[in-house]
This record gives C-alpha cells, sequence and structure tokens, in this order.
C-alpha cells in the first residue's frame, strides 16, 4: 500500500517521475547505492524525529549524521529519531522504504542542505526495494520542505 501512495503522490506532483523497483533490497544506504549504481552519499535517506509532540522527516545526503548542536538549534529543542515501531505506523512506509512522498500523515519536511552538493539524489520511494531519481530543489518543492542545515559537516 506504501508503495500505491507514493504513485498516487507522484502521478499528481511529479508525473514525470518513475517509481524505480529492483530485483534487491534497497533498505539500506549502502544497498540503495549497489542498486542504482551510485555513492553512498547520493542516497537520500529519511529520518523520522519527534520534538515534543511533533513528529517530522529529514531528508539528508546518505552519509550525513545528524549534528544534535545544529539540530538543536535548528528545530528549538532536542530531537529524539522514532523508535522502528513507530515509523511505519506514521509514515505508512516500511522502515526502508520511508520517503517524503505519499506519506499516511502530513508531516513537516525538511532537507538538509547536504542534497544540494549532488544535481540527482535517490530517496527510497515507499518500499524495500523502490526509489526515484530527483533533483534536492525538485524534491524539496513537491514535498514543501524547508531547507535546513542540520547535519556534521564532513570534514569533522
Amino acid at each position: 500500500m506504501s508503495l500505491e501512495s507514493v504513485r498516487r503522490h507522484l502521478s499528481e506532483a511529479a508525473p514525470d517521475l518513475e517509481v524505480l523497483e529492483t530485483p534487491e533490497s534497497s533498505a539500506t544506504v549502502e544497498l540503495a547505492a549497489a542498486a542504482h549504481g551510485v555513492e553512498p552519499a547520493q542516497i537520500a535517506k529519511t529520518l523520522s524525529f519527534r520534538l515534543k509532540d511533533d513528529v517530522f522527516l529529514v531528508v539528508a545526503r546518505g552519509d550525513a549524521r545528524l549534528d544534535n548542536k545544529k539540530a538543536k538549534a535548528a528545530f528549538g529543542g532536542k530531537v529524539k529519531m522514532l523508535g522502528l515501531e513507530e515509523v511505519e505506523e506514521i509514515t505508512g512506509h516500511p522502515v526502508g522504504g520511508v520517503c517524503p512522498f505519499g506519506l499516511a500523515n502530513p508531516l513537516k519536511i525538511y532537507c538538509d542542505v547536504s542534497l544540494k552538493d549532488f544535481g540527482e539524489v535517490i530517496p527510497a520511494a515507499g518500499a524495500t526495494n523502490a526509489a526515484v531519481r530527483i533533483s534536492p530543489e525538485r524534491m524539496a518543492e513537491i514535498t514543501g520542505a524547508t531547507w535546513v542545515d542540520v547535519c556534521q559537516d564532513r570534514t569533522e
């Protein structure tokens, strides 16, 4: 069902985008990079967070790590990752297929500036073997995402 909600969302928001399904799993950054023939950094991973009663998503490059200080400054408090059991319930997507498209519940979406290192990124598409190729700017545009700088600098 999750893959279908992504297809529906993209058919309305970006009908030219194709959902790419692979025979093998792309549920981790490393598996997705291998399945799509790109470096892990080019995979756009979607992380699910909670701050008090708010749940939101952060999409970042595959090799990025959250910087707790930057996140606290950007979001106004200490964020906590959702538990695995909560992720699918809230997003409608299975862990390994979470993406900012076709969500079961309206969630605030943020894109980390680290994505802008690439002309094209590959986020999941609602299943552990599905993804799309999209520019970071277009992904932010069609999901209503806000740009933030919440990941560690790669020189750290």
